[in-house]
């Protein structure tokens, strides 16, 4: 197995291994959870404030929140990634938005075939510690207050980022839902793929592993009991205005989540 495929996603479908949890993981998993999430957030945060922290490095500290993930009995099934060819990249990929572990969990995953780049909130930048991460690796920012604006920005900036060599993630729900609800997913993938000419991948994921907190939305409970799904579909090319697409990828992500909803 490669260095930077540690868990043979490359191979095919991947599917967490039965293990034998430490008693404290087993235990206190919200807990264990957030003391080896935190570690690698803050040996990350120490770099970029540094100047230090290279796009390579934040992968790492990605995969070391994936291994978080494991270690506290979360499993997770990631399917369909080889419908994506690594001779394809770069790419727009368009999800569904749950909880903070997807940022992550696409991070480890993308490292096998070539670098990615996010569309952020502007919110992040002002997050003690994480703020120093993300101006390391420089995602899209979008204030989430002028629709108008937020597209413009994520037109210009994420077509520099593709003719960069970066596939983009984008999640075009207004804020992160556990529910997929079609109404508030936007067309802002459709139309970053079509001016820079590259297919629009869907993805449909579920990561209620990762909770919401009432108080600090970010860090809720962690429930090692719901499986963490990611299912990836083929490339689409984008033909007119995408409004086809547009629908075929609600369609998608919307049939995988009924799938999983319930679990």
């Amino acid at each position: 197995m490669s260095t930077n495929d540690p868990f043979g996603f490359l191979a095919g479908d991947y599917r967490t291994p039965e293990r034998k949890l430490k008693w404290r993981h087993k235990t206190f998993p919200t807990s264990s959870f957030y003391r080896l999430m935190l570690k690698e957030v803050f040996a990350a945060a120490r770099a970029g404030k540094r100047d230090e922290l290279s796009y390579e490095q934040y992968c790492q500290h990605a995969i070391g929140i994936f291994r978080a993930m494991e270690a506290v009995g979360g499993r997770a099934q990631i399917t369909g990634y080889d419908q994506v060819p690594a001779d394809g990249w770069p790419y727009v990929f368009v999800a569904n938005h749950m909880s903070v572990l997807e940022t992550f969990i696409f991070a480890a995953i993308f490292d096998t075939k070539g670098k990615h780049m996010f569309v952020v909130k502007k919110d992040l930048f002002e997050y003690p510690v994480f703020k120093h991460v993300m101006r390391a690796i420089d995602p899209v920012v979008v204030g989430r207050e002028n629709p108008r604006d937020d597209l413009t920005e994520v037109l210009r900036k994420g077509a520099e980022k593709i003719a960069a060599g970066f596939s983009m993630v984008i999640f075009p729900q207004k804020t992160r839902a556990l529910r997929f609800e079609p109404s508030q997913f936007n067309t802002i993938g459709i139309k970053l793929a079509r001016r820079s000419n590259v297919p629009i991948v869907p993805v449909a994921l579920k990561t209620d592993f990762w909770g919401q907190g009432k108080r600090l939305k970010d860090f809720g409970g962690i429930f090692p009991e719901k499986t963490v799904h990611f299912h990836f579909g083929a490339p689409i090319s984008i033909k007119g205005k995408g409004q086809e697409e547009h629908e075929q990828i609600i369609k998608f992500i919307g049939e995988h989540y009924s799938a999983w909803e319930n679990e």
